[in-house]
């Protein structure tokens, strides 16, 4: 750690400490000391006694303990092709990528985050142990079973850590794997401000988890349901925290303005700056409906210039299809409090290749990109478009992608118009969405495709040939449509509401899609 790196807990380092941990970062440190998830499960296990943790990340040139004095190493997994990331550190440290080519010799090594949570069967092969769901309430246990069995051979710790609630272990037969859900009991905060971070020296405070619109293709919304707010007084108290040390904070959320206090906490930012404090603040996005003058102007007096609006679809009819039950005069209204209140753009975020999408959808964004440019010249309007991809544990997880030559298509068509509109527009990568398709809906049977492609280099092309070489039929995992009543990889991980649940929103939400 850099020795400008504030930390707002006491650390506790001992030379002698009982057991040493590696907690892993599959991307740059600057990343890391961004990555509130991972900080926060730093923190918890840098607090226990008789436990030193090293942060790892894929740049790091120096580590203060060698792997064989290891004996837990934790990555964080993030994005579906975090694994290219991850096979890379295992080898920096001469680890074997297969969890059985594994002696006692080498660390334990375990992942959580959104990835394997979702699904963590295409990637069962590596990992001794996965953290499914919330990791805050576990991570400690897992640690100290590790810890206190350290002598004990492998098999019998990992027997232990498979009667954890949330804990997968692919080595032992467990029908089950119920998805931690952690009651959001207290502000989850960052515990380390740096200068070294990819959001310099800024104070991150999670006001909420979850979604409660639950838009049909959204991860994030079913895998964190219900949808919990921090207590506001401890929301308070840690912004109070942070603000002793930078004047940098943001608040993250998928849906914060959910929050019952969410206009009373910006009143208070607001007073505070009034007040003569300087506080620079700003938020990840805003649902439509939260676009409200007093709101906009905070975050103009904080010193954010613009935000982000995600309307997904261009049309009410798909909008309703995937639950986003948005009116267009509604994005319209937003986007005239936005502009009228001070800010400099707006960036609006959609999505090509939803389910039942037309080509009257996609007229239907350019007509909205229209009505907005003519209505607002001078103020910064653009838009940022990724496709559809079917995610395990929502209700669109049976539903396959339309084919890369049908959305390049439309991708090409719908950044040309946006040009003409002067409307500036990103569209993510169609082919990498098609793989990244693939691995969310992937099978037990992806290990050596995995390695290969790794091996190979981890380019588009590399996809495509190991595939073939392993004989994986990717059309299958990405395009196909699949049976609501078919058998799916992820299975037995126990997700609440449940699969019974998401088949009934699958129809139901379908059904918009001939109204």
């Amino acid at each position: 750690m850099n020795k400008s790196d504030i930390y707002l807990y006491d650390r506790i380092f001992s030379k002698n400490a009982d057991y040493t941990m590696w907690l892993a970062f599959p991307g740059i440190k600057s990343f890391a000391l961004s990555s509130l998830g991972f900080l926060w499960m730093f923190k918890e296990i840098d607090e226990m006694p008789d436990v030193n943790i090293e942060m790892i990340c894929s740049d790091t040139t120096k580590t203060l303990y060698r792997p064989e004095n290891v004996g837990l190493m934790g990555f964080s997994f993030t994005f579906d092709t975090d694994f290219l990331t991850i096979f890379s550190m295992l080898e920096k440290y001469s680890i074997p990528l297969k969890s059985k080519a594994r002696n006692e010799s080498y660390p334990l090594i375990f992942a959580g985050g959104p990835v394997v949570s979702a699904n963590p069967v295409p990637y069962k092969d590596f990992f001794d142990f996965i953290i499914v769901g919330d990791g805050e309430d576990i991570n400690s246990k897992v640690v100290e079973i590790c810890k206190n069995n350290k002598s004990k051979p492998k098999e019998y710790i990992l027997q232990c850590l498979a009667e954890l609630e949330g804990v997968y272990v692919p080595s032992q037969n467990q029908e089950k794997i119920k998805k931690l859900t952690k009651r959001l009991d207290n502000c989850v905060y960052t515990p380390i401000i740096s200068e070294d971070a990819f959001f310099k020296n800024t104070f991150i405070a999670e006001l909420a988890r979850g979604c409660a619109n639950r838009c049909g293709f959204c991860l994030a919304s079913y895998m964190n349901l219900p949808l919990r707010c921090a207590p506001y007084d401890d929301v308070i108290k840690s912004i109070e925290l942070g603000l002793k040390y930078t004047d940098k904070i943001a608040i993250l959320g998928a849906q914060i303005s959910a929050h019952p206090k969410f206009e009373e906490l910006f009143d208070l930012i607001n007073n505070k700056i009034k007040n003569g404090q300087k506080i620079e603040m700003s938020v990840s996005s805003l649902r439509v409906d939260a676009i409200k003058p007093e709101i906009v102007k905070t975050l103009c007096n904080a010193g954010q210039k613009n935000i982000t609006l995600a309307v997904e679809a261009g049309s009410e009819r798909l909008r309703k299809v995937i639950n986003k039950n948005l009116e267009e005069d509604k994005i319209i209204q937003a986007v005239n409090i936005a502009s009228e209140c001070g800010l400099k753009g707006v960036k609006i975020y959609g999505m090509l290749g939803l389910p039942t999408e037309t080509d009257e959808d996609v007229e239907a964004l350019i007509s909205l990109a229209e009505k907005l440019k003519k209505a607002h010249k001078g103020f910064d309007i653009s838009f940022g478009f990724s496709s559809f991809v079917p995610k395990p544990n929502t209700p669109f997880q049976w539903l396959g992608r339309e084919n890369t030559k049908t959305l390049e298509s439309k991708s090409k068509y719908l950044k040309k118009e946006m040009h003409k509109l002067g409307v500036s527009a990103n569209i993510s990568s169609i082919k990498w969405d098609y793989w990244q398709a693939v691995l969310s809906r992937g099978g037990e049977n992806f290990g050596d495709f995995l390695i290969d492609v790794y091996k190979s280099g981890g380019k588009l092309g590399d996809f495509k040939t190991a595939a073939r070489k392993n004989n994986i039929n990717t059309d299958f995992y990405a395009t196909e449509n699949w049976d609501l009543n078919s058998a799916l990889p992820w299975d037995f991980i126990e997700v609440k509401p449940g699969k019974e649940f998401l088949q009934t929103e699958n129809k139901r939400l379908l059904d918009f899609s001939t109204h």
